[in-house]
């Protein structure tokens, strides 16, 4: 058997062990992505083979831990893409301001920037009174940092030029206190925030959502969970809900492909029709 294969076979029985018996759910990510974090963690733990880290993992809970903070995609900014924050301000509001209550679901919100992003838009926009903001993850990890609401301070220079190029009106530093070289953000941010636990290899819908937001999530999926992922999105928007991806993602070539109206051409926010 060619080494190539040989490592392919171990990474299914890795990927095979952990879900059976953590429930955890890698085996449709993108192939390409997962060797090279696997084999980072492999380096890591100071072992010389993918079985190696199989057997390590399944006796040992803290490197599954550890194993999974590699995993998990944890790329991520305040105003990530300021465009497509500053094209939500102007077409997606107005639609937000018809309703009396705004469900708004983060998928794969991993450290919480964006989430906090969004409740600075819709604070400034007058609709967080009346929004609640579901961030999710598979990282119980990435969770706790994101609900902390705490970032590097060095970072903030970097964010107010997203914050202000996103069409933010205001100070950006009047949103956190800086305190020992981090920028600790307002509590008032996470008042209407719920951070929880939420596969999206494995767990079903939890709620019916205005706005669902997963970028830069799915190009990590292989085709089949990808489908699996829209699906869930489509069953969890109401009828002219908004879903928004990342600029590497779309919904063409997927089962619901027909279901959305681009609102803008340059930017992935889509609207369901049907």
């Amino acid at each position: 058997m060619e080494r190539e294969e040989l490592e392919d076979v171990e990474i299914q029985l890795l990927l095979e062990g952990i879900y059976r018996y953590y429930g955890f759910d890698f085996r449709n990510y993108a192939l390409a992505s997962l060797k090279r974090r696997i084999w980072n963690t492999v380096k890591i733990e100071g072992l010389t083979t993918i079985s190696g880290l199989q057997e390590k993992v399944l006796h040992e809970p803290e490197c599954l831990e550890r194993l999974l903070l590699n995993l998990s995609i944890n790329v991520t900014a305040m105003f990530r893409d300021p465009s497509f924050f500053l094209t939500f301000r102007k077409k997606v509001i107005p639609i937000l301001r018809t309703y009396p209550f705004i469900r708004i679901w983060h998928a794969g919100c991993s450290t919480g920037e964006e989430v906090y992003s969004m409740a600075i838009l819709l604070k400034e926009e007058g609709l967080y009174h009346r929004s609640r903001l579901y961030a999710t993850d598979i990282n119980e990890t990435v969770l706790r940092k994101a609900k902390s609401g705490i970032f590097p301070l060095a970072m903030m220079q970097e964010y107010t030029h997203n914050y202000i190029q996103a069409g933010g009106n205001k100070s950006f530093s009047e949103y956190y206190t800086a305190a020992y070289g981090n920028a600790i953000f307002s509590s008032e941010l996470k008042e209407n925030i719920i951070f929880s636990l939420h596969n999206l290899a494995t767990d079903n819908s939890f709620n019916e959502f205005h706005v669902i937001f997963c970028r830069n999530v799915l190009i990590y999926f292989n085709k089949n969970l990808q489908n699996r992922v829209h699906k869930l999105f489509y069953e969890s928007l109401i009828r002219f809900g908004i879903l928004g991806l990342g600029r590497q993602e779309s919904i063409r070539f997927t089962p619901h492909e027909q279901d959305y109206e681009q609102l803008v051409s340059t930017e992935k926010i889509y609207r369901r029709v049907s």
